[in-house]
Formats: structure tokens, C-alpha cells, sequence
């Protein structure tokens, strides 16, 4: 399972990549990467066709450990998809800017 760091990820955003959030509802309302596509991941295996497979699927969450989790579901799947190392707390501690609400 591949991981990537913060700076390649908002490198990766900012180019339009797909970068989905897999935090619960409450954390993701609570403050989230700008851009990204909310998919919890106590409903990812049905939601999961909503996300694009063409080009690499970003997977963010809290820390890293969910989206290692939903990064490793989506390869099983034929997807290209990476976690990121850090998550939403590495973004928000680099001073990167979080959105609240949906």
C-alpha cells in the first residue's frame, strides 16, 4: 500500500485530483480538507462506485489508519488509490486551511 505525504497531496488536489475523506460524519463537519469528497467509512463498500476509478484516488482520514483501510479496499477493486500519511491532523497542523460544516 502505497502512502504520500501532505505536500504531495495538496500538489495532487490542487491538479484536480479525487481526494476522499473517509471520517465519520461528526469529524468530517467538525473541520475537513477543502475539495475533498466525503465517503465514511461505515458505508464505503456500498458507497464505494461513486468514486472515479480513472487516475489515483487520494484517501484521507484522521490519522492514516482508516484511509490505509479504505486505500487497500479500493485496490482490491482495480483502483489507484494512495493514503495519506498524517491525514486531517498532519494538514491542519501544517497550517493548511480545514472547512467546517458539508
Amino acid at each position: 500500500m502505497r502512502e504520500v505525504d501532505i505536500p504531495t497531496t495538496e500538489t495532487a488536489l490542487a491538479d484536480g485530483a479525487y481526494v476522499v475523506d473517509v471520517r465519520e460524519d461528526e469529524e468530517y463537519v467538525a473541520g475537513h480538507v477543502p475539495g475533498v469528497h466525503h465517503v465514511p467509512l461505515s458505508s464505503f463498500v456500498e458507497q464505494h462506485s461513486t468514486i472515479p476509478a480513472d487516475g489515483t484516488v487520494y484517501v484521507i482520514c484522521a490519522a492514516g489508519v482508516r484511509s490505509l483501510q479504505a486505500a487497500q479496499f479500493l485496490e482490491a477493486q482495480g483502483y489507484d488509490a494512495v493514503s495519506v500519511a498524517g491525514g486531517t491532523q498532519e494538514w491542519a497542523r501544517s497550517g493548511r486551511p480545514v472547512e467546517t460544516g458539508r
